[in-house]
């Protein structure tokens, strides 16, 4: 009789594992879980930034970004009259609004030219409510500029504070912003690739890349999406 058949293990029967292509990394852990901050421009923030460069002009007027004013100063320059930067808690001393951002009613209505809201949906456990306070506070005619996480791990940081209950596809980010921005008003963008989210996830930095890699995007593997909404006047 012929000897069975036996794999790694040594179990009968049991075949042996396929190599693993050679370009794969082995490790289980990242090289940074700091989304690769400490290691130069975390990839997600290249997209970012390029989004909003391409939309500079929208950043005009009266401008509200969550935390922090850096893009609306960086972005929006001379064009803007007034920024406001809102946060969840008390504490921050740049925030002229402490606010939920699901909850309108804490927003002044048709107040913002612009509002910049760039990878913070996922923090905010109501996004219709959300997207609610949004249309609230947008000026007829004015623009939100968003971005929010495809592929991405969690944020343990916001995790331990107000929570990290979301990723998106390009489809679930247009459904949800259609409920009240019409189509027209809509516009999605799938930003990244296979390589760049695998970067992403291992916790490398923008400049490990070469710009050919970085500015190639698979609308199967979204790192990041964006979407530029307007409130009809």
């Amino acid at each position: 009789m012929a000897p069975e058949a036996t794999g790694r293990a040594g179990r009968p029967g049991s075949p042996a594992a396929p190599a693993m292509p050679a370009f794969l990394p082995r490790q289980t852990d990242p090289v940074s879980r700091l989304f690769g901050a400490d290691r130069g421009q975390c990839i997600d923030r290249h997209y970012i930034e390029r989004f909003l460069d391409d939309h500079a002009g929208d950043i005009r007027g009266r401008v509200l970004e969550v935390g922090d004013d850096e893009y609306t100063k960086r972005y929006g320059g001379d064009r803007v009259t007034r920024g406001d930067v809102v946060h969840a808690v008390e504490g921050n001393r740049k925030a002229t609004l402490v606010a939920d951002l699901a909850r309108a009613d804490q927003f002044p209505g048709d107040a913002f030219d612009c509002v910049i809201l760039t990878q913070t949906l996922q923090h905010v456990y109501d996004l219709r409510g959300a997207v609610e306070t949004l249309h609230r506070a947008l000026a007829p005619g004015g623009v939100v500029l968003t971005t929010v996480p495809g592929i991405s791990q969690i944020s343990r940081y916001d995790m331990d504070r107000w929570g990290d209950f979301w990723r998106f596809t390009p489809l679930s980010i247009s459904r949800l912003f259609e409920g009240r921005f019409p189509g027209n008003a809509l516009e999605v963008h799938s930003l990244g690739n296979v390589l760049t989210a695998s970067a992403f996830l291992y916790g490398l930095a923008a400049e490990e890349l070469s710009p050919d890699e970085r500015d190639y995007h698979d609308p199967d593997y979204p790192l990041l999406i964006a979407l530029r909404a307007v409130k009809p006047e």
